[in-house]
């Protein structure tokens, strides 16, 4: 007979004693046994301990914390409950089918489940559902397969304290996520700028709520004379701490276009700033001005990706070169690339979440991106949001997207009258000052514009090409630009010595022309132009019924 079959029949005392009798070797028995009474004492100190075989299984079920249910037949007929059962949802008719006995898992859903176990004799787990009690569970069921008509055991185990933490860490996960989110939507332009020249319009989409937001970002600067700067940038990470340097980085972009430096000189500033701001934190970046005389967009690009640019006849080109590493990398010297954007032309900047999808080459995101690019017409807002959506960006992306869709429209018709250009060549010496004024009178007037503003935007032109003659060097060259909202007299030389506005004795005979220029106009400026020279401008508002 087994040993531990026949010890677990015999009262508590006798089962010690033929445990430790049975456990030493019958040769050795006479030697080395405890005597009787030494093993009556150790006997009687022990509790009686059955085997497990041979312990009634109800007792066991019954006394068992887990909530224990066993249902018959494929009508799911409700054999037993165990104490804890009852305790958590009251007595059950033992022998109704379960539908009506256990209406609890029928609010939990779990007759497909307790089908599904019947008929593939596999158990099946469901994880944390709440049942009526208020409580959540985790339901083990189990087929029994020693009945005629088969049933399955159910073990429902409470973890509610696990799912209320749960609970309150994803709770806690989505505070964090809203703060990022309205930290990140804070931080980007409420209304963009709408140049004079070009019609705009972006749009922002964070992850999904299982995604942390980005440091996705763009921006649209006006910087005077009719040049407009295009921004668009994504800080590595996720969470506040993105948003926030995405928040430091696009102020200094905003703090540095005032200095109307190159693209590829900007970046440089914003490189260094970056590493500063955060070591550990890299962003990428691109950085692009039009220029409406130059029907161009001149751009730098630190490791992000290329700019794509419709023309008017649909076809679609990127600019691939030049592009320098990420922000915050430093040690690189960025460049500036040119690439064309005439009027009826479309440009499109974007972060990676538009185009990077998981098991996908990059490339590949970018072709269809130019694809769904060559089809797309209409405004700027229409076109964003049709390759936002050809894209398959949803509510639940799982990354950030950013949108800047720029159009330089082609105008016909008397919309064409509104945006004039006229230029002259500042030849010879003091005699260009008289010449100029003409043509700026002449070119005034044939547009049409109101006496008071013909006579300032000629004082004006004076000035600018007074000031160009007795500081700056040739080739020379007078420019005016008028447009539906404003009109701009610009002078470039060969110098590349900037101006500045100061404050003139009254005995002196010079130092006067940029107060005056500054005084009249609404806005006026200077910057360096490639090659060693300098341009310096000014504008006028116009009336609104001109």
């Amino acid at each position: 007979m087994n040993f531990t079959r026949w010890s677990a029949r015999l009262p508590g005392t006798q089962r010690r004693a033929a445990a430790r009798t049975e456990a030493v070797p019958s040769d050795r028995r006479g030697e080395n046994s405890v005597p009787a009474a030494r093993a009556e004492q150790l006997t009687d100190e022990a509790p009686c301990v059955p085997a497990v075989d041979e312990l009634p299984v109800r007792e066991v079920l019954d006394r068992v914390p887990a909530l224990v249910a066993l249902v018959h037949g494929p009508d799911h007929r409700l054999a037993y409950v165990n104490d804890a059962y009852v305790t958590a949802f009251g007595p059950r008719p033992l022998g109704d089918p379960a539908r009506e006995a256990l209406p609890e898992l029928d609010e939990l859903g779990l007759f497909p489940l307790l089908d599904q176990v019947l008929r593939s004799g596999k158990p099946r787990t469901v994880k944390s559902r709440k049942a009526p009690d208020g409580r959540s569970y985790t339901f083990a069921c189990t087929p029994v397969t020693d009945t005629e008509d088969g049933g399955v055991l159910i073990f429902a185990t409470d973890v509610t304290d696990h799912a209320e933490a749960a609970e309150r860490l994803r709770a806690s996960e989505r505070r964090q996520r809203e703060t990022a989110v309205t930290l990140q939507r804070s931080l980007l332009p409420q209304v963009l700028e709408q140049p004079d020249d070009l019609r705009i319009a972006a749009t922002y989409q964070p992850g999904g709520t299982e995604a942390a937001v980005g440091g996705d970002w763009y921006d649209v600067i006006t910087l005077g004379g009719g040049r407009t700067a295009l921004v668009i940038g994504d800080v590595m990470g996720r969470g506040v701490r993105a948003a926030a340097v995405m928040g430091q980085l696009r102020t200094a972009v905003r703090a540095y276009a005032r200095l109307d430096l190159p693209p590829h000189e900007i970046l440089q500033l914003l490189d260094g700033l970056a590493t500063e701001i955060d070591a550990n934190q890299i962003a990428t970046c691109v950085y692009a001005i039009h220029d409406p005389n130059e029907g161009r967009l001149v751009y730098a690009s630190a490791g992000h990706l290329p700019i794509l640019i419709r023309d008017e006849n649909g076809q679609v080109v990127r600019t691939d070169e030049p592009t320098g590493p990420p922000l915050g990398t430093g040690g690189w010297m960025h460049t500036s690339g040119t690439v064309a954007l005439s009027p009826g032309s479309t440009a499109v900047l974007y972060t990676d979440g538009l185009v990077e999808r998981r098991n996908e080459d990059l490339d590949e995101g970018i072709a269809s991106l130019e694809r769904a690019l060559a089809g797309a017409t209409g405004t700027p807002q229409v076109v964003c949001d049709r390759l936002v959506r050809t894209a398959g960006v949803t509510a639940d992306h799982d990354d950030d997207v950013a949108v800047l869709v720029l159009q330089h429209p082609s105008r016909t018709g008397p919309d064409s009258d509104l945006f004039r250009n006229a230029a002259l060549e500042l030849l010879g010496g003091v005699e260009a000052a008289p010449r100029a004024r003409a043509f700026a009178s002449g070119v005034l007037t044939s547009w049409r514009f109101p006496s008071d503003l013909h006579d300032l935007g000629v004082l004006a032109a004076s000035e600018l090409v007074a000031n160009s003659l007795q500081h700056g060097t040739p080739p020379m060259r007078l420019r005016l630009r008028r447009t539906d909202r404003r009109l701009i007299i610009e002078v470039t030389d060969g110098d590349d010595h900037l101006p500045r506005r100061r404050r003139a004795e009254p005995g002196d005979e010079s130092g006067r022309g940029i107060a005056i220029v500054a005084t009249i106009a609404s806005n006026w400026g200077s910057r360096r132009t490639p090659g060693g020279g300098k341009a310096v401008w000014c504008e006028f508002a116009l009336p609104r019924t001109t």
